[in-house]
C-alpha cells in the first residue's frame, strides 16, 4: 500500500507540473519537463482503477455484497466536485468528473473473470478511439473537446465525459479497467514487480517505435479525421498508440515503486503522504492555479518554480496532516455517511 501510495504522489507531482505550464514550447528542457504529459494522468487513473479492485476484493473473494452506497456516494461526490471545479480559472481540464463515470461504469465488470477484464481493456484501447474518431467525423470534428462544467446542460455533460471531452471515457476505460485487473495480482511478489517493470516498457517504448514507423512509411496525418490519425502517439491524441505507450509508462512506474522497500524510510514519507492525501493534493492545486498562479508562467523557469513551490507546499501540508490526522480533508468525504436506525 505504502508503494500505491507512492505512486499515486508522483502521479500527483506530474499531473502538477503539466497544469502548471508553460506550454506550447518545443525547446529540449521544456520537452524534458513536460515528460509527465499524457502519461501522469495515466498513471492517476490506472491507480484509481488498483484502488477500486482492493475496495472491493473482499466482496469478489468471499460473495459478499458490493458496497453499493461506498461507491456510487464516490460516484457523486467526485462528479459533483468535479464539475463545480471546471467553473475556477485555472486552465485545467479536471480529470474528477471522468474517474466517477469509471467506477459507476464499471461497477458491472467488478466481479468479471480476468479474461472479461482485459479482453474490455483491450477493446477500449482499440475500438475506443475508432468510435471517437466517428463521432467527429458525423460532426466534421467541430464537436467541443473542452470540459464541462456544472452550468452545462445534463446531456453536454453526459456526453462530454463519454465521448468528446478531453478525457473520453470509451478511451480512458481501458487504464481503469487494466488497474482493476492489476488490483488483483499479488503486487507484494517480486516477480509481479519485475513482469510488470518489463512489460510496462515494451508497452511504452513498443508504441512509441510503431508510431514512429508507421508515420515513415504513411506519412503524418494532415488532417483530424484522416486515417493516419490512428499512428499517433501524440499525448492526449485518445489514439491506440498513445493508449498503450502512456498506460505502458504508468505500468513501468508502478512495478518501479512495488520494487522499492525503503518507501517506510522518514525522507520518503513527504511522496507518501502526498499520495494519501491525492484528492486534497489535487484539488489544493487547482485552487493554487486559479488564486495565486494564473495567468502564468509564461518562462520554463517561472513553470520550474511555481511547480516546485506548489509540490513542497502540498508535500508540507500533507505531512502536517498525517502527523494527526489518518485521512485526508477531502478523503474523509469519500467514505460514505453511514445512516443510523432509529430505536423503536
Amino acid at each position: 500500500m505504502i508503494a500505491l501510495d507512492a505512486a499515486r504522489g508522483l502521479a500527483v507531482i506530474g499531473m502538477i507540473a503539466v497544469n502548471t505550464g508553460p506550454r506550447g514550447d518545443d525547446e529540449f528542457l521544456e520537452l524534458i519537463y513536460r515528460v509527465p504529459y499524457g502519461r501522469a494522468s495515466l498513471l492517476f487513473v490506472l491507480l484509481g482503477g488498483i484502488g477500486i479492485s482492493l475496495m472491493t476484493r473482499r466482496s469478489r473473494e468471499q460473495h459478499d455484497p458490493l458496497p453499493w452506497v461506498s461507491l456510487l456516494w464516490r460516484c457523486a461526490l467526485l462528479l459533483l466536485g468535479g464539475l463545480a471545479l471546471q467553473e475556477l480559472a485555472h486552465d485545467v481540464s479536471v480529470i474528477l468528473q471522468i474517474y466517477a463515470l469509471l467506477i459507476l461504469f464499471c461497477i458491472p465488470l467488478l466481479r468479471a473473470a480476468n479474461r472479461t477484464l482485459l479482453l474490455t481493456a483491450g477493446l477500449s484501447a482499440l475500438i475506443g478511439p475508432l468510435i471517437w474518431l466517428a463521432v467527429q467525423s458525423q460532426t466534421d470534428g467541430r464537436f467541443d473537446r473542452d470540459p464541462v462544467s456544472a452550468s452545462d446542460p445534463l446531456w453536454e455533460i453526459f456526453t462530454g465525459i463519454v465521448l468528446t471531452g478531453p478525457y473520453p471515457l470509451i478511451v480512458w476505460a481501458a487504464p481503469f479497467i487494466l488497474g482493476i485487473w492489476l488490483g488483483r495480482l499479488e503486487l507484494t511478489d517480486s516477480r509481479v514487480s519485475t513482469r510488470l517493470i518489463i512489460w510496462g516498457a515494451v508497452g511504452a517504448i513498443g508504441a512509441r517505435g510503431a508510431s514512429l514507423l508507421l508515420v515513415a512509411i504513411f506519412g503524418e496525418s494532415t488532417s483530424h479525421l484522416a486515417w493516419q490519425r490512428l499512428f499517433s502517439s501524440v499525448a492526449h491524441s485518445q489514439m491506440p498508440l498513445w493508449v498503450i505507450g502512456g498506460t505502458g509508462s504508468a505500468v513501468f512506474v508502478l512495478g518501479a515503486c512495488l520494487k522499492i522497500r525503503t518507501w517506510s524510510h522518514p525522507l520518503a514519507s513527504p511522496l507518501v503522504f502526498l499520495g494519501q492525501l491525492a484528492l486534497t493534493a489535487y484539488v489544493g492545486h487547482l485552487l493554487i492555479l486559479a488564486l495565486i498562479v494564473r495567468p502564468g508562467p509564461d518562462t520554463l523557469l517561472q513553470g520550474v518554480i511555481a511547480s516546485a513551490s506548489t509540490v513542497l507546499a502540498l508535500m508540507a501540508f500533507a505531512w502536517l496532516w498525517r502527523q494527526r490526522f489518518t485521512r485526508g480533508p477531502l478523503e474523509v468525504l469519500l467514505r460514505a455517511p453511514r445512516l443510523s436506525r432509529r430505536p423503536r
